[in-house]
Protein backbone atom coordinates (compact mmCIF):
# COMPACT_ATOMS: atom_id res chain seq x y z
CA UNK A 1 0.00 0.00 0.00
CA UNK A 2 1.18 3.40 -0.68
CA UNK A 3 -0.19 6.78 -0.19
CA UNK A 4 -1.52 9.40 -3.32
CA UNK A 5 1.15 11.97 -3.00
CA UNK A 6 4.25 8.38 -3.21
CA UNK A 7 1.72 7.47 -6.15
CA UNK A 8 1.86 10.58 -8.07
CA UNK A 9 5.11 11.27 -7.58
CA UNK A 10 5.84 7.61 -8.58
CA UNK A 11 3.90 7.98 -11.80
CA UNK A 12 5.21 11.73 -12.57
CA UNK A 13 8.78 10.20 -12.74
CA UNK A 14 8.22 7.28 -14.94
CA UNK A 15 6.23 9.72 -17.27
CA UNK A 16 9.41 11.75 -17.51
CA UNK A 17 11.68 9.22 -17.53
CA UNK A 18 10.12 7.62 -20.73
CA UNK A 19 10.85 10.66 -22.97
CA UNK A 20 13.98 11.09 -21.26
CA UNK A 21 15.06 7.51 -21.95
CA UNK A 22 13.81 7.47 -25.83
CA UNK A 23 15.81 11.11 -26.25
CA UNK A 24 19.02 9.51 -25.09
CA UNK A 25 18.07 6.09 -27.44
CA UNK A 26 18.53 8.42 -30.57
CA UNK A 27 21.08 10.31 -29.30
CA UNK A 28 23.47 7.65 -28.49
CA UNK A 29 24.01 5.49 -31.12
CA UNK A 30 24.13 1.84 -31.20
CA UNK A 31 27.04 0.94 -32.72
CA UNK A 32 27.05 -1.29 -35.92
CA UNK A 33 29.38 -4.36 -36.54
CA UNK A 34 30.07 -5.24 -40.13
CA UNK A 35 30.69 -9.20 -40.00
CA UNK A 36 32.51 -10.26 -43.40
CA UNK A 37 32.62 -14.29 -43.72
CA UNK A 38 34.53 -15.42 -46.39
CA UNK A 39 32.22 -18.56 -46.38
CA UNK A 40 28.47 -19.20 -45.11
CA UNK A 41 27.27 -19.24 -42.03
CA UNK A 42 26.50 -23.12 -41.95
CA UNK A 43 30.57 -22.76 -41.80
CA UNK A 44 31.56 -23.74 -38.28
CA UNK A 45 28.75 -21.60 -36.59
CA UNK A 46 30.19 -22.77 -33.16
CA UNK A 47 33.30 -19.94 -34.02
CA UNK A 48 30.76 -16.94 -34.72
CA UNK A 49 28.64 -18.36 -31.36
CA UNK A 50 32.16 -17.99 -29.26
CA UNK A 51 32.78 -14.79 -30.78
CA UNK A 52 29.15 -13.52 -29.74
CA UNK A 53 28.88 -15.05 -26.39
CA UNK A 54 32.68 -13.28 -25.35
CA UNK A 55 30.88 -9.89 -26.35
CA UNK A 56 27.88 -10.92 -24.20
CA UNK A 57 30.44 -11.71 -21.21
CA UNK A 58 31.97 -7.82 -21.93
CA UNK A 59 28.68 -6.19 -21.93
CA UNK A 60 27.85 -6.41 -25.71
CA UNK A 61 24.55 -7.80 -26.83
CA UNK A 62 23.40 -8.13 -30.39
CA UNK A 63 19.48 -6.97 -30.57
CA UNK A 64 19.91 -4.87 -27.75
CA UNK A 65 23.16 -2.34 -26.97
CA UNK A 66 24.93 -3.43 -30.77
CA UNK A 67 23.57 -4.52 -34.38
CA UNK A 68 25.87 -7.22 -36.23
CA UNK A 69 25.12 -6.94 -39.86
CA UNK A 70 26.29 -10.19 -41.67
CA UNK A 71 27.60 -10.61 -45.37
CA UNK A 72 28.83 -13.76 -46.93
CA UNK A 73 30.69 -14.44 -50.10
CA UNK A 74 29.63 -17.75 -49.89
CA UNK A 75 32.83 -19.53 -50.76
CA UNK A 76 33.35 -17.19 -53.87
CA UNK A 77 36.37 -14.57 -53.29
CA UNK A 78 35.23 -12.82 -56.00
CA UNK A 79 32.50 -11.51 -54.16
CA UNK A 80 34.76 -10.14 -50.98
CA UNK A 81 35.41 -6.59 -52.35
CA UNK A 82 31.67 -5.63 -53.05
CA UNK A 83 30.39 -7.03 -49.73
CA UNK A 84 33.37 -4.97 -48.30
CA UNK A 85 32.05 -1.99 -49.91
CA UNK A 86 28.66 -2.39 -49.01
CA UNK A 87 30.12 -2.66 -45.52
CA UNK A 88 31.27 0.57 -46.18
CA UNK A 89 28.17 2.30 -47.29
CA UNK A 90 26.20 1.26 -44.15
CA UNK A 91 28.69 3.10 -42.10
CA UNK A 92 29.21 0.46 -39.80
CA UNK A 93 31.54 1.22 -36.35
CA UNK A 94 34.19 -1.73 -37.44
CA UNK A 95 34.79 -4.53 -39.63
CA UNK A 96 35.42 -8.23 -38.14
CA UNK A 97 36.49 -10.47 -41.28
CA UNK A 98 38.52 -13.63 -40.25
CA UNK A 99 40.93 -14.81 -42.78
CA UNK A 100 43.33 -13.20 -45.19
CA UNK A 101 40.89 -12.61 -47.96
CA UNK A 102 38.41 -11.60 -46.26
CA UNK A 103 40.77 -8.79 -44.36
CA UNK A 104 42.74 -7.73 -47.52
CA UNK A 105 39.42 -7.02 -48.91
CA UNK A 106 37.86 -5.27 -45.71
CA UNK A 107 41.21 -3.03 -45.95
CA UNK A 108 41.02 -2.41 -49.25
CA UNK A 109 37.47 -0.76 -48.78
CA UNK A 110 38.41 1.42 -46.51
CA UNK A 111 41.32 2.58 -44.70
CA UNK A 112 39.24 4.62 -41.87
CA UNK A 113 36.87 2.17 -40.33
CA UNK A 114 38.67 -0.48 -38.04
CA UNK A 115 39.40 -3.65 -38.91
CA UNK A 116 39.64 -6.92 -36.42
CA UNK A 117 41.08 -9.58 -37.77
CA UNK A 118 40.86 -12.86 -37.47
CA UNK A 119 43.44 -16.42 -37.72
CA UNK A 120 45.22 -13.94 -40.66
CA UNK A 121 48.22 -16.48 -40.88
CA UNK A 122 51.27 -13.74 -41.86
CA UNK A 123 49.55 -10.42 -41.09
CA UNK A 124 52.99 -8.69 -41.26
CA UNK A 125 54.08 -10.84 -44.05
CA UNK A 126 51.08 -10.10 -46.21
CA UNK A 127 51.19 -6.19 -45.98
CA UNK A 128 47.83 -5.88 -43.65
CA UNK A 129 49.60 -4.54 -40.57
CA UNK A 130 53.42 -2.75 -40.60
CA UNK A 131 54.35 -4.95 -37.24
CA UNK A 132 52.41 -6.89 -34.45
CA UNK A 133 53.52 -4.78 -31.56
CA UNK A 134 52.47 -1.37 -33.38
CA UNK A 135 49.88 -2.73 -36.27
CA UNK A 136 49.31 1.23 -37.33
CA UNK A 137 46.91 1.97 -39.91
CA UNK A 138 42.98 0.38 -38.99
CA UNK A 139 43.74 -2.95 -38.82
CA UNK A 140 44.34 -5.19 -35.44
CA UNK A 141 43.21 -8.37 -34.32
CA UNK A 142 44.57 -12.06 -33.58
CA UNK A 143 46.76 -13.16 -35.64
CA UNK A 144 46.38 -16.97 -36.78
CA UNK A 145 50.18 -17.02 -37.16
CA UNK A 146 52.18 -18.73 -34.59
CA UNK A 147 55.63 -19.01 -37.50
CA UNK A 148 55.45 -20.98 -40.54
CA UNK A 149 56.85 -24.03 -38.34
CA UNK A 150 53.51 -24.85 -37.75
CA UNK A 151 52.77 -26.01 -41.35
CA UNK A 152 56.31 -27.88 -41.06
CA UNK A 153 54.75 -29.70 -37.92
CA UNK A 154 51.86 -30.92 -39.73
CA UNK A 155 54.54 -32.02 -42.37
CA UNK A 156 56.89 -33.70 -39.47
CA UNK A 157 53.41 -34.99 -38.06
CA UNK A 158 52.47 -36.56 -41.53
CA UNK A 159 56.25 -38.25 -41.61
CA UNK A 160 56.08 -39.85 -38.05
CA UNK A 161 52.64 -41.68 -38.87
CA UNK A 162 53.54 -43.02 -41.99
CA UNK A 163 57.56 -43.10 -42.08
CA UNK A 164 57.71 -44.92 -45.61
CA UNK A 165 56.51 -41.99 -47.33
CA UNK A 166 58.64 -40.16 -49.61
CA UNK A 167 56.34 -38.22 -51.89
CA UNK A 168 53.72 -35.61 -50.24
CA UNK A 169 51.16 -33.62 -52.22
CA UNK A 170 50.50 -30.22 -50.90
CA UNK A 171 47.34 -28.80 -52.02
CA UNK A 172 47.54 -24.63 -51.98
CA UNK A 173 44.97 -21.85 -52.84
CA UNK A 174 46.89 -19.80 -55.31
CA UNK A 175 44.61 -16.74 -54.08
CA UNK A 176 45.56 -17.09 -50.48
CA UNK A 177 49.14 -14.74 -50.09
CA UNK A 178 49.97 -16.98 -46.93
CA UNK A 179 50.08 -19.90 -48.97
CA UNK A 180 53.38 -19.05 -50.76
CA UNK A 181 55.09 -18.31 -47.40
CA UNK A 182 53.86 -21.62 -46.20
CA UNK A 183 55.44 -23.47 -49.14
CA UNK A 184 58.65 -22.12 -49.05
CA UNK A 185 58.80 -23.38 -45.17
CA UNK A 186 57.72 -26.92 -46.01
CA UNK A 187 60.24 -27.24 -48.73
CA UNK A 188 63.21 -26.50 -46.08
CA UNK A 189 60.77 -29.21 -43.93
CA UNK A 190 61.05 -31.55 -46.67
CA UNK A 191 64.47 -31.23 -47.35
CA UNK A 192 65.23 -32.28 -43.83
CA UNK A 193 62.58 -35.19 -43.73
CA UNK A 194 64.07 -36.33 -47.10
CA UNK A 195 60.36 -35.91 -48.78
CA UNK A 196 59.34 -34.63 -52.20
CA UNK A 197 57.23 -32.33 -52.74
CA UNK A 198 54.16 -32.41 -55.41
CA UNK A 199 52.56 -28.76 -55.52
CA UNK A 200 49.17 -28.35 -56.41
CA UNK A 201 46.48 -25.43 -56.50
CA UNK A 202 43.04 -25.30 -56.25
CA UNK A 203 40.89 -21.42 -56.62
CA UNK A 204 37.53 -23.29 -55.82
CA UNK A 205 36.08 -26.95 -55.41
CA UNK A 206 35.55 -27.38 -59.54
CA UNK A 207 39.58 -27.88 -59.28
CA UNK A 208 39.63 -30.45 -56.54
CA UNK A 209 39.18 -33.93 -59.19
CA UNK A 210 41.93 -32.51 -61.22
CA UNK A 211 44.13 -32.25 -58.19
CA UNK A 212 43.38 -35.80 -56.82
CA UNK A 213 43.92 -36.76 -60.76
CA UNK A 214 47.58 -35.53 -60.36
CA UNK A 215 48.52 -36.92 -56.89
CA UNK A 216 47.33 -40.55 -58.19
CA UNK A 217 49.50 -39.95 -61.37
CA UNK A 218 52.58 -39.04 -59.60
CA UNK A 219 51.92 -41.59 -56.50
CA UNK A 220 51.91 -39.44 -53.77
CA UNK A 221 52.04 -41.16 -50.14
CA UNK A 222 50.39 -38.45 -48.38
CA UNK A 223 48.83 -35.19 -48.85
CA UNK A 224 48.94 -31.92 -46.79
CA UNK A 225 46.03 -29.81 -47.12
CA UNK A 226 46.91 -25.90 -46.45
CA UNK A 227 44.94 -23.66 -43.84
CA UNK A 228 42.36 -21.69 -45.75
CA UNK A 229 38.44 -20.45 -45.95
CA UNK A 230 38.02 -22.05 -49.13
CA UNK A 231 39.66 -25.53 -48.30
CA UNK A 232 38.64 -25.38 -44.81
CA UNK A 233 34.75 -24.88 -46.14
CA UNK A 234 34.83 -27.79 -48.72
CA UNK A 235 36.58 -29.91 -45.89
CA UNK A 236 34.09 -33.04 -45.99
CA UNK A 237 34.76 -33.70 -49.76
CA UNK A 238 38.36 -33.55 -49.51
CA UNK A 239 38.50 -35.65 -46.37
CA UNK A 240 36.44 -38.07 -48.46
CA UNK A 241 38.59 -37.63 -51.76
CA UNK A 242 41.66 -38.56 -49.78
CA UNK A 243 40.09 -41.49 -48.14
CA UNK A 244 38.98 -42.85 -51.83
CA UNK A 245 42.75 -41.95 -52.81
CA UNK A 246 44.18 -43.70 -49.90
CA UNK A 247 46.01 -41.00 -48.98
CA UNK A 248 46.71 -39.96 -45.25
CA UNK A 249 45.77 -36.52 -44.82
CA UNK A 250 47.40 -33.56 -42.52
CA UNK A 251 44.74 -30.38 -42.04
CA UNK A 252 45.31 -27.10 -40.29
CA UNK A 253 41.74 -26.95 -38.31
CA UNK A 254 40.14 -29.76 -35.99
CA UNK A 255 36.89 -29.69 -38.28
CA UNK A 256 38.71 -31.30 -41.15
CA UNK A 257 39.53 -34.53 -38.88
CA UNK A 258 36.20 -34.61 -37.60
CA UNK A 259 34.58 -34.53 -41.12
CA UNK A 260 36.86 -37.54 -41.78
CA UNK A 261 40.37 -36.10 -41.96
CA UNK A 262 43.17 -38.17 -40.41
CA UNK A 263 44.96 -35.38 -38.19
CA UNK A 264 44.96 -31.67 -37.92
CA UNK A 265 47.66 -29.62 -35.80
CA UNK A 266 46.75 -26.15 -36.12
CA UNK A 267 45.60 -22.88 -33.12
CA UNK A 268 42.11 -23.22 -31.85
CA UNK A 269 39.98 -20.97 -33.90
CA UNK A 270 37.63 -20.91 -31.10
CA UNK A 271 40.50 -19.80 -28.87
CA UNK A 272 41.34 -17.09 -31.70
CA UNK A 273 37.20 -15.96 -32.27
CA UNK A 274 36.66 -15.41 -28.26
CA UNK A 275 39.99 -13.15 -27.83
CA UNK A 276 38.86 -11.04 -31.04
CA UNK A 277 35.98 -9.62 -29.45
CA UNK A 278 37.96 -8.07 -26.48
CA UNK A 279 39.18 -6.06 -29.80
CA UNK A 280 35.57 -4.78 -30.85
CA UNK A 281 35.52 -3.93 -27.03
CA UNK A 282 38.42 -1.89 -27.10
CA UNK A 283 37.89 -0.11 -29.88
CA UNK A 284 33.81 0.59 -29.32
CA UNK A 285 35.11 2.19 -26.00
CA UNK A 286 37.49 4.66 -28.02
CA UNK A 287 40.69 2.42 -28.82
CA UNK A 288 42.41 3.23 -31.45
CA UNK A 289 43.55 -0.10 -33.71
CA UNK A 290 46.56 0.71 -34.89
CA UNK A 291 47.45 1.33 -31.39
CA UNK A 292 46.12 -2.15 -30.05
CA UNK A 293 48.71 -5.17 -30.69
CA UNK A 294 48.29 -7.92 -32.50
CA UNK A 295 47.83 -11.32 -30.28
CA UNK A 296 49.22 -14.38 -31.17
CA UNK A 297 47.77 -17.72 -30.78
CA UNK A 298 48.51 -19.12 -27.41
CA UNK A 299 46.57 -22.18 -27.32
CA UNK A 300 47.56 -25.21 -30.38
CA UNK A 301 45.40 -28.25 -31.15
CA UNK A 302 46.57 -31.83 -32.58
CA UNK A 303 43.43 -33.90 -32.89
CA UNK A 304 43.86 -36.88 -34.47
CA UNK A 305 40.97 -39.69 -35.86
CA UNK A 306 41.50 -42.91 -35.22
CA UNK A 307 39.21 -44.43 -37.25
CA UNK A 308 40.56 -42.64 -40.43
CA UNK A 309 43.55 -44.52 -39.18
CA UNK A 310 41.81 -48.20 -39.59
CA UNK A 311 40.44 -47.58 -42.68
CA UNK A 312 43.87 -46.47 -44.31
CA UNK A 313 45.23 -49.44 -42.02
CA UNK A 314 47.85 -47.47 -40.61
CA UNK A 315 48.82 -47.69 -36.90
CA UNK A 316 49.03 -44.37 -35.01
CA UNK A 317 52.61 -44.50 -33.28
CA UNK A 318 52.18 -44.12 -29.03
CA UNK A 319 54.20 -40.93 -28.85
CA UNK A 320 51.92 -39.21 -31.06
CA UNK A 321 48.72 -40.11 -29.11
CA UNK A 322 50.60 -39.01 -25.98
CA UNK A 323 50.72 -35.71 -27.80
CA UNK A 324 47.21 -35.29 -29.22
CA UNK A 325 44.60 -33.01 -27.76
CA UNK A 326 41.75 -34.89 -28.67
CA UNK A 327 41.35 -38.75 -30.04
CA UNK A 328 38.14 -39.44 -32.15
CA UNK A 329 37.00 -42.68 -32.17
Amino acid sequence: MIDRRTFLAGTGAVLVAAPLAADAQQAGKVPRIGFLGVTSPSDRPPLLDAFRQRLRELGWVEGQNIVIDYRYAEGRVDRLPDLAAELVRLKVDLIVSAGTQGVTAAKNATETIPIVMIAVRDPVGTGLIASLARPGGNVTGVSGYAGLETVAKQLELLKETVPKIRRVAILSNPANAYHQLAIREVNVAARSLGVQLQLLEARGPNEFDGAFAAMAKERVGALLVLSDAMLNSHRTRLADLAARSRLPAAYGVRESVEAGGLMSYGPSFLDLYRRSAAYVDKILKGAKPGDLPVEQPTKFELVVNMKAAKTLGLTIPRSLLRQADQVIQ
